[in-house]
């Protein structure tokens, strides 16, 4: 599909992200941060992972849900791909999707045929979802169509798994790279599109989220397809998740507030959310 220009200035945004985020939440906080929990991704993404702390997060993944206060289990753990099998089997009989990184995460830098054989490796292994990153290096030097057909030719391997398309926006830098990295992303077969690896900084940033949701809700009213939006990297805050909420709430409606569509990436953030939902 064809995007329209997108001619739109920072401060422009920013006045849109204030009228938004400044309105608060009208509905019961307590059930509104229940709510997100449900939206939530854990991760542990570090070299120094171990399969007993990869256990030890799924079993604080299912551990949340609790059916006689109304609160769910997160979305999904996240993990390298060699951990996606011990996840897989961990999760099993719960409604926590298994996500990986796979393709050469976090740098994008390797080969395209190395990064397929990471990506089916999870695939096999039994990945739900696969979190990819988009080679920046290639974007930055204008090569749009070599990020298009790598993204596609992942889509390929994912067959009905769910793809999800990392941008890094912090090193894209501007509103137009951002743009342009959501449309190559979404037109190339992304289920989602996502802000951020967490290993840079700044890492999801409100501003980036408002251009990807400009973007998804263009593709919609065009198309009529769902993409889902995926914000994560320095998300620890309740304040700054309910923020998250509302700017996916009121550019694309509630029909997206449903984990098939809107994810939050964190894993510090399910502490301070059960802190307030029991206090």
């Amino acid at each position: 599909m064809k995007f329209e220009n997108y001619q739109i200035s920072n401060s422009f945004l920013n006045r849109r992200i204030r009228d938004i985020t400044s309105a608060g939440v009208k509905n019961n906080r307590k059930e509104l941060l229940k709510h997100i929990l449900g939206l939530v991704d854990m991760t542990t993404l570090e070299g120094a992972d171990t399969n007993e702390k990869v256990i030890a997060l799924c079993e604080k993944a299912k551990g949340f849900k609790d059916k006689s206060k109304g609160v769910p289990n997160v979305a999904a753990v996240c993990v390298y791909p060699v951990f996606v099998r011990l996840v897989k089997d961990q999760l099993k009989g719960s409604d926590i999707k298994t996500a990986s990184v796979a393709g050469a995460f976090p740098s994008g830098q390797s080969p395209l045929s190395v990064k397929l054989m990471e990506i089916q490796y999870a695939v096999d292994q039994g990945a739900d979802e696969i979190d990819m990153v988009i080679s920046r290096g290639k974007f930055l030097q204008g090569e749009y169509n070599e990020v298009f057909n790598e993204i596609a030719s992942i889509r390929d391997v994912c067959k009905n798994v769910h793809l999800k398309v990392i941008l890094e926006t912090g090193e894209l830098q501007t509103i137009e790279n951002i743009r342009k990295a959501s449309e190559i992303a979404i037109n190339a077969g992304a289920d989602f599109i996502k802000t951020s690896t967490g290993k840079i900084q700044p890492a999801a940033t409100e501003l980036a989220v408002l251009v990807m949701l400009d973007t998804i809700k263009e593709y919609y009213e065009k198309i009529g397809k769902k993409i889902g939006i995926k914000a994560a990297g320095g998300i620890s805050s309740p304040d700054q998740a309910v923020n998250y909420y509302l700017l996916v709430s009121k550019t694309l409606g509630d029909q997206w507030i449903d984990k098939e569509y809107f994810r939050i990436g964190a894993s510090s953030l399910t502490d301070n959310i059960t802190k307030l939902i029991n206090s």
